[in-house]
C-alpha cells in the first residue's frame, strides 16, 4: 500500500509540475507574411533570438542537391553590413553564442545573448534575412567548408553513409532519396545564379518565423521586430509538389559497402507516414519500447541474453513528407547477419501479434512524459520547439499539448500500427559490409 500511495503521490506531484511547465506566448504576422511568436521568460537574464526558414535538403532540382545545407554555412560570410568573416566574432564579443542547422524539411539559425543584447540579435537575423552577400568569393570558400564537413561526417567516419544508404533505398521518386548534404559535384556544378535565384526564392520573410523568447519586454520587443524586419520585401510563395512514392509490396533486399568498418551492420528498414500523422507518433512509441535503454525487448534479448549483437536499435527518423523507420545491429562474432534480421524480426512480430503488457505501456509514458518536459526545460529548447510546431507541424500549441497526443494513445493503438506498417513485405533489408574486396 505504502508504494502505491507514493507512486499516486508522484503521479499527482508530475501532473502538477506539467500544468506549472505550460509555455506561454504571442504570435501575430509581419506586413510582409514573417510570422513571429514571442515567448517571455524572466528567470535568467538570457534571450534566443532565431528564425527558421521553410527550406531543406529535399527543396532543390535535379543536379543542384545540398543547397539548403550549403546555404547554412553560406548565410554566415557576412552581409551589407558586416564584414566578410565577422560574424562570429561580432557575437562572442557580446556575450552570446549561435549556430545553426539543416534537416531535409528545414534550415534553423538562433543566437543566445544577454537580455540587453536582444536588439543586436534581432538586428543580426535581419541583416541575414535582407543583406547576405552572395558572391563567387563566399561560394568557392564554403564550398570547400562542406567538403571537408562530409569528408569528416561521412566520407571518412565508420556507418556514415548508412542512413544516407537507408534513403536511397525507401525512395526512388521522392526528393529524400539523396543526403541532406547533397553530391559535391552538384554543387561544383553550381553557378552564382543558381545561389542566388535559391536565395530569393527560399530565405524571404513569408517562408519563415521568428521566435524571440526570454527575458523580453513583450511591448519594446514587438517595436524592434517591426524596425528590423518589417522593411524586408515579401517573396513569391513557395509552392511544393513533389512525386509520391509507389507503395513497396515485397521485400528489397540490397547491400551497401563502407570502407570505413570491420563489423557489418544489419539494417530493416520501412517507410512510414510524415511526422505530423498521429502514426508517427505510435511508431515513436514502438522505437522506445524495442530499443530505448538496456531493459528494452531488443537489447536484453540480443545484446545481454543471446550474445548475438554488439549494439540493437530501432528509431523513427521523422520527416515532413515521409518518415523511415529503422532497426538494426551489429553482430558479435560470427553471427550471421540473416540471423540478426530474423531476431529483429520476431520481436516486431510481438508487436505486431499481440498487446504490449499495461506495466511497459505505462513505463513508455512516463519515459515521454519525461523527455517532454526536458524539451522545454531551456529558453533554447523552447524557441526551437515554438518554431518547429508553427512551421512544420502548422500548430504553435503542440508546445503545450504534444504530451496529449501520447498519453492517448492505447495498446491496442501500438499493435494496429506496427501491423499497418512493420510488415515483412513492406520493409527493405540492408546488408551494410565492409568495403567489398578488390577481385585480382
Amino acid at each position: 500500500m505504502k508504494n502505491k500511495l507514493l507512486s499516486g503521490g508522484f503521479l499527482l506531484l508530475a501532473g502538477f509540475y506539467l500544468q506549472a511547465q505550460e509555455v506561454t506566448y504571442e504570435e501575430y504576422e509581419l506586413d510582409n507574411g514573417l510570422h513571429v511568436i514571442l515567448h517571455q521568460d524572466k528567470t535568467a537574464p538570457l534571450v534566443t533570438t532565431s528564425v527558421m526558414y521553410h527550406v531543406g535538403g529535399k527543396d532543390r532540382t535535379e543536379g543542384r542537391t545540398g543547397f539548403a545545407h550549403f546555404f547554412e554555412h553560406l548565410l554566415f560570410e557576412g552581409t551589407d553590413n558586416i564584414e566578410r568573416g565577422k560574424w562570429f566574432e561580432i557575437v562572442s564579443s557580446h556575450g552570446g553564442k549561435n549556430n545553426a542547422n539543416t534537416s531535409q524539411d528545414r534550415t534553423y539559425y538562433y543566437e543566445v545573448f544577454p537580455s540587453n543584447n536582444l536588439k543586436l540579435g534581432l538586428w543580426l537575423e535581419s541583416e541575414r534575412m535582407m543583406h547576405p552577400v552572395i558572391d563567387q568569393k563566399g561560394i568557392d570558400t564554403q564550398q570547400e567548408v562542406v567538403k571537408e564537413e562530409k569528408r569528416l561526417r561521412y566520407d571518412n567516419s565508420p556507418y556514415g553513409e548508412l542512413i544516407n544508404e537507408v534513403g536511397k533505398n525507401l525512395f526512388k521518386k521522392h526528393p529524400y532519396k539523396d543526403p541532406n548534404i547533397g553530391y559535391m559535384k552538384d554543387l561544383d556544378a553550381a553557378t552564382l545564379e543558381d545561389v542566388i535565384a535559391y536565395n530569393h526564392k527560399y530565405y524571404v520573410p513569408n517562408n519563415a518565423v521568428l521566435v524571440v523568447a526570454g527575458d523580453i519586454n513583450v511591448t519594446d520587443t514587438k517595436k524592434m521586430v517591426e524596425d528590423y524586419f518589417g522593411p524586408i520585401p515579401k517573396g513569391a510563395d513557395v509552392t511544393r509538389n513533389y512525386p509520391k512514392e509507389d507503395p513497396i509490396l515485397k521485400e528489397v533486399r540490397a547491400k551497401a559497402y563502407d570502407a570505413n568498418i570491420q563489423i557489418p551492420a544489419s539494417v530493416i528498414s520501412y517507410r512510414t507516414p510524415g511526422f505530423k500523422e498521429r502514426d508517427a507518433y505510435v511508431l515513436d512509441m514502438i522505437s522506445t519500447y524495442l530499443s530505448d535503454g538496456r531493459s528494452s525487448k531488443l537489447y536484453k534479448k540480443m545484446v545481454d541474453d543471446q550474445k548475438q549483437a554488439l549494439q540493437v536499435g530501432a528509431f523513427n527518423v521523422g520527416q515532413e513528407d515521409y518518415g523511415m523507420y529503422l532497426v538494426y545491429a551489429l553482430p558479435v562474432g560470427e553471427t550471421a547477419l540473416e540471423t540478426l534480421v530474423t531476431e529483429m524480426e520476431e520481436e516486431i512480430a510481438k508487436v505486431r501479434d499481440s498487446l504490449i503488457s499495461e506495466r511497459d505501456h505505462q513505463k513508455l509514458l512516463n519515459k515521454f512524459e519525461n523527455q517532454f518536459v526536458n524539451s522545454n526545460s531551456s529558453v533554447e529548447g523552447i524557441a526551437n520547439s515554438l518554431a518547429r510546431n508553427y512551421l512544420l507541424y502548422g500548430d504553435t500549441e503542440l508546445i503545450n499539448k504534444e504530451i496529449d497526443i501520447f498519453r492517448s494513445i492505447t495498446r491496442e493503438e501500438i499493435m494496429e500500427v506496427a501491423n499497418k506498417y512493420l510488415r515483412p513485405d513492406q520493409r527493405v533489408i540492408i546488408d551494410y559490409l565492409p568495403e567489398e574486396p578488390q577481385s585480382n
